[in-house]
């Protein structure tokens, strides 16, 4: 973009008595606020479902009130404020810009560690674990409470809690290994009543068998698997998480019911037969 261009911008944003709004991916917008050379900068739900949203703001020539990085849940289809920008007398023309992102689920969540979930498959069939909790080949650090099975595509994926379908993705076709592959990942993400959400990735093209706003209960067939996005065979990624900072989301460790018991922490190369 031509600094001309920019120059435009950043005038237009700051003309008085007007109120502007940039939205990101039909979830969240942020609306400008002008008054008197001030600036209130609101974040807006646009979805039926909490949202967990950073946002961050530079300036120069305003001054505002608490810190310049705030990150914080909104409750469905609320609006709130996110700092206010104070124009300060006789310092020249004011500028900001921010940034944010977001994700789907509280912040605040807090899990119920008593909480027994299904397998993610037919019952009575089992497959072996790839990656178990803490596996060193990918799941550390945000992902480190996540689960891969080893699932040959089309193998029918069930929810393995009850919850509202909150994202759903189902048009890429394309895996691969290498960074920017996680953007062709078909998934389904089902948000519990307690603000976590369940995630299932690497689905199958057009493999996904419900709609962002249905009602699936626990066991109840929401997919098909596959081998889309950040991947280099057909399986199942499976893991429950909390919202954090940026858009990210931190996976928590969860028990799971079997036909032979609890499963307090999936093994690599364990199979598990689904109760």
């Amino acid at each position: 973009m031509s600094k001309f261009l920019n120059l435009l911008l950043l005038m237009f944003c700051l003309t008085p008595g007007v109120a502007y709004a940039g939205c990101k991916d039909d979830w969240i917008c942020v609306d400008e606020i002008h008054k008197d050379g001030d600036v209130e900068l609101r974040a807006r739900n646009l979805r039926n479902f909490p949202i967990t949203y950073t946002l961050n703001v530079r300036t120069r020539n305003f001054a505002v009130a608490g810190p310049k990085t705030v990150t914080r849940t909104l409750g469905p289809g609320e609006s709130a404020q996110v700092m206010l920008l104070d124009h300060r007398a006789g310092g020249g023309k004011g500028f900001y810009r921010y940034n944010y992102e977001w994700t789907v689920g509280r912040i605040d969540a807090r899990h119920d560690d008593e909480q027994l979930y299904a397998l993610p498959y037919s019952a009575g069939r089992s497959y072996r674990v790839l990656q178990g909790y803490r596996s060193r080949f990918s799941h550390g650090g945000r992902e480190e409470f996540a689960v891969d099975f080893d699932m040959p595509e089309g193998t029918p994926v069930h929810a393995a809690r009850s919850g509202t379908v909150a994202r759903v993705v189902e048009r890429h076709s394309k895996g691969c290994w290498k960074t920017g592959c996680g953007e062709y990942a078909n998934y389904v993400v089902v948000l519990h009543d307690d603000g976590t959400t369940g995630e299932y990735y690497h689905l199958q093209h057009n493999g996904v068998l419900v709609d962002a706003g249905d009602s699936v209960v626990r066991g109840q067939q929401i997919g098909l698997s596959g081998n889309t996005g950040h991947t280099t065979m057909a399986h199942l990624h499976f893991a429950v998480y909390r919202a954090i900072d940026w858009g990210h989301t931190q996976s928590i460790a969860v028990r799971f019911q079997s036909a032979d018991g609890i499963i307090d922490r999936p093994r690599r190369g364990a199979r598990y037969q689904a109760q």
